[in-house]
């Protein structure tokens, strides 16, 4: 699943509280600390991935009057192009790849900002970075079924889309969150 720029504090909260909860885990400047440097590797990622699917559909609308007449399908052709320039845009297609990455990059960087100490191999704390972000992409599958249908359900009528839905979305989606112990 691809993350959205809003979701980053969420899932550097998720990882925060996995590491908390690790034994072997000492934060060393809270909570806060870490979550503000987790949550700014993920958006520099995610950053990058938006500048490139900017330039893929330049591409394609450069391209446009051909793509028309080949009848190409335009969502084949994105995915396709973007696969191909992912490498020399440092983008990693493969989610788990790329959430592999991310573990590296966001240990490396509470490590040497000293936001953490361990006493247990890189790895062992990156398979829990790691498994953070599978445990919020997971959640949020279910999380969001579940705030879809407490919505509908709602005695007063919200209209998807409408800033109204997205504010009772976003606060029921933090408080499902927080009673899951994500947060």
């Amino acid at each position: 699943m691809r993350l959205k720029p809003k979701q980053s504090p969420l899932v550097a909260g998720k990882i925060a509280v996995d590491l908390i909860n690790a034994p072997f885990v000492k934060l060393l400047k809270g909570k806060d600390a870490v979550v503000e440097a987790t949550a700014k590797i993920i958006e520099v990622n995610l950053k990058v991935e938006s500048e490139l699917d900017a330039k893929v559909r330049d591409l394609i609308d450069e391209n446009y009057d051909e793509i028309e007449i080949q009848r190409a399908d335009e969502r084949q052709l994105f995915f396709m192009i973007k696969k191909r320039l992912a490498p020399e845009h440092g983008v990693i297609m493969n989610y788990d790849d790329r959430y592999t990455d991310l573990s590296s990059k966001i240990l490396d960087e509470l490590y040497e900002e000293y936001l953490i100490e361990y006493d247990v191999s890189d790895n062992q704390v990156k398979n829990v970075i790691f498994k953070a972000f599978k445990d919020y992409i997971k959640a949020y599958e279910e999380i969001d079924d579940l705030i879809y249908d407490r919505i509908r359900k709602m005695e007063r009528e919200i209209q998807p889309g409408s800033s109204e839905y997205e504010i009772v979305y976003e606060r029921l989606f933090t408080e499902e969150l927080s009673r899951r112990g994500m947060l």
